[in-house]
């Protein structure tokens, strides 16, 4: 795995942001490291309705405008002109940085998180045209379409998922 580490030096000290290549578009962060600075306005152009096609189907994300330190997702997959599954996702102001939140429901919206339990992915790198959360990226292609990539488990094993999407709204 590449390592790469990019300091930062503060009036009081030094703060470390260090990150692990995962997959060739996703990013992990070093444990214990901390998430870099950002706001929603770095990622406001997610906003917006996407659509694209994936596991054999149809996936749709809705992505509202930043208001009250959030963003918010509704998310679904349809194959064979059935929901297969939905998320619910938030991107929030957390500590000066951002974090991805989401959970996952069947088609009759049970949950298969438990209750109180929610994925989430911390903010490990900004840069022109993409937003590294652990596992999670977003890339802005254009304005009118966009990548998301993130690693899954399946039978024990990690990949790297690539979501394109275009913008239909």
């Amino acid at each position: 795995m590449l390592k790469k580490i990019v300091s930062m030096s503060l009036l009081m000290g030094t703060i470390v942001f260090a990150q692990t290549q995962q997959f060739q578009n996703t990013l992990s962060l070093e444990k214990g490291a901390k998430s870099p600075a950002a706001s929603l306005q770095d990622i406001h152009w997610l906003a917006g309705h996407w659509q694209g096609e994936a596991f054999g189907g149809v996936t749709e994300e809705i992505w509202s405008p930043p208001m009250g330190g959030s963003m918010m997702c509704s998310f679904r997959l349809v194959k064979d002109n059935k929901v297969n599954f939905y998320e619910l996702c938030t991107i929030i102001e957390e500590n000066n940085s951002l974090l991805l939140r989401l959970k996952h429901f069947h088609p009759d919206l049970k949950g298969w998180e438990d209750k109180d339990v929610t994925v989430d992915f911390p903010l490990v790198k900004v840069s022109d045209n993409r937003m590294y959360f652990e596992g999670f990226t977003i890339e802005k292609v254009n304005d009118y379409e966009i990548n998301i990539y993130v690693v899954i488990q399946s039978d024990g094993k990690e990949n790297e998922v690539k979501f394109n999407y275009n913008r239909i709204d």
